[in-house]
């Protein structure tokens, strides 16, 4: 069996690693012309992290990343809404790991080259269209330095290729424009002294207007210092969604007054702010949950399947999630366990669709966030306890309904057991 991946992203390099360990070969194919460490910071919760350690990758992450210790929410004056354990401080069998995106990237694209080999990853090529042709299925690339156009040919091609997915607009054209919820998003990093105990990841406001913060370098901490991921968030009266350039380079004078007496005594935002080299621009946009993923031997997995708000830390979680059940789904359809590939491939579909449709739409209404918006109704002036504000029961009803939908409660996560490769 042999696979083509279209995008080389967290989805796909996780799928080209696991397909590995399952004795299925498969090649990723990625349009930026090197794969380099870019974007701001990503949480692997402990479901995500399970499905990790048996590549072998969980001393690699330790080394990087920050163990996130808790989950705090705040209301816009800072007072405490509630505040929770994560990773192993919360009974989890594993730990909740925050990192840079691109860092993470470029672990998965080393380990995809050294186990799978040095021409794994193609690059500089972009999608274009996919079709089956009777047991195969072909995947047309250009070439993004020549304009030439490159065929492979596959038992199946997975379309992993984004948001922005060449292979979804082939099978939607029409109806499956992006969905902009009215808010903008500023995100960073900066480096700092760590605040709290320097493991803790927080959000402020409400869905409004918030500020999240977490620290993301295993390296800097045993410094004694931070590199903390931020992101500020504000709803735009009126605002439409831009037609390109998501991710456009702002200087922080487009929204920092609004979080310019956000300084409380163990946290200083608006330093926070003034300390990044660089802030990048993004709409908060996912798209409608669609009615089929797969046409024949061709399906979509992460992003392409599925974008969500970045809300309840997620996005790369069920990405992983997608790649270790088509993985599993493959691998059955090689031992002849079910009828043909492409019975392998809905088996995903039906497996993987329904589970993060209800995390897309769950995340419209703010998912655990919900909390801070709670606070934010009930107490617009702020309170002297939460409590009288919002029972501790409702605010755990909040947190523990959200963990059972994304598939990370602790009372139901059991560590995989096997050998790791």
């Amino acid at each position: 069996m042999n696979i083509v991946i279209a995008g080389g992203g967290i989805g796909g390099l996780t799928l080209a690693l696991m397909l590995h360990q399952r004795g299925i070969n498969s090649r990723v194919y990625e349009s930026t012309q090197e794969l380099r460490p870019l974007g701001v910071g990503i949480n692997l919760l402990p479901h995500a992290v399970n499905e990790l350690e048996p590549l072998g990758l969980l001393d690699t992450l330790a080394e990087h990343a920050i163990p996130t210790s808790a989950l705090h929410y705040y209301n816009k004056l800072g007072q405490p809404i509630w505040q929770e354990p994560r990773g192993l401080k919360a009974g989890y069998p594993l730990p909740q790991f925050s990192i840079h995106r691109g860092e993470f990237q470029m672990l998965l694209a080393a380990a995809v080259r050294a186990r799978l080999g040095d021409d794994a990853i193609v690059t500089g090529v972009v999608l274009e269209s996919a079709e089956n042709d009777g047991n195969t299925a072909r995947a047309h690339f250009r070439n993004r330095a020549d304009g030439s156009l490159h065929t492979a040919v596959g038992d199946a091609v997975i379309g992993a290729d984004g948001i922005h997915s060449a292979l979804r607009k082939q099978f939607y054209p029409t109806g499956d424009e992006p969905r902009f919820s009215g808010r903008m998003l500023w995100r960073a990093v900066t480096e700092a002294s760590p605040y709290l105990d320097g493991c803790t990841m927080f959000m402020a406001g409400h869905q409004d207007q918030k500020f999240v913060c977490y620290p993301i370098s295993a390296p800097l901490h045993r410094q004694g210092r931070s590199l903390i991921n931020w992101i500020a968030e504000l709803a735009i009266p009126d605002a439409t969604l831009p037609a390109t350039d998501w991710n456009r380079r702002v200087d922080k004078s487009v929204f920092a007054d609004r979080f310019a007496d956000w300084r409380w005594d163990w946290i200083d935002i608006p330093s926070i702010i003034d300390g990044a080299q660089a802030i990048y621009e993004f709409p908060l946009v996912d798209r409608d949950p669609l009615p089929r993923w797969t046409k024949g031997r061709l399906t979509l997995l992460g992003d392409a399947a599925h974008p969500m708000y970045p809300i309840g830390s997620n996005g790369s979680a069920q990405a992983i999630l997608d790649a270790r059940c088509l993985a599993n789904s493959l691998a059955q359809a090689q031992q002849g366990n079910v009828r043909a590939l492409e019975t392998a491939l809905l088996e995903y579909e039906a497996e993987r669709l329904p589970r993060t449709a209800g995390i897309v739409l769950r995340n419209r209404l703010n998912g655990p966030e919900q909390v801070m918006q709670m606070a934010e109704e009930r107490a617009p002036q702020g309170f002297a306890n939460i409590a009288d504000v919002i029972p501790e029961h409702e605010l755990q009803a909040v947190s523990l309904r959200y963990k059972q939908l994304a598939g990370f409660d602790p009372a139901a996560l059991r560590r995989h057991t096997g050998e790791k490769k």
